[in-house]
């Protein structure tokens, strides 16, 4: 295996990666935003008040996108697995 595909299958390893991930990190980032937001407004400082809202929006979007994230890892897996001739030789 050569050193560009080594490097174009740990990029498409990547992209998957980010792609999977990038549902759970916007929700959190959007739910952290807006529970910061009412804390501002409201002068509560409570530290609860950010854990427990994120972890259930995070709980939530990652129950609701696990179809697609298992359908997007089998797939991945499988285009892995049949190219692997390319990457032994």
């Amino acid at each position: 295996m050569g050193p560009d595909q080594t490097v174009e299958m740990f990029r498409r390893l990547l992209l998957e990666a980010m792609l999977l991930a990038a549902p759970l990190l916007i929700s959190a980032a959007l739910i952290s935003l807006v529970v910061s937001l009412i804390q501002t407004l409201t002068s509560v400082q409570e530290q609860t008040l950010t854990a427990v809202p994120r972890l259930l929006v995070v709980f939530a979007v990652m129950m609701a996108t696990l179809p697609w994230a298992v359908h997007r890892l089998v797939g991945y897996t499988g285009r892995l697995w049949t190219d692997l001739h390319r990457y032994l030789g």
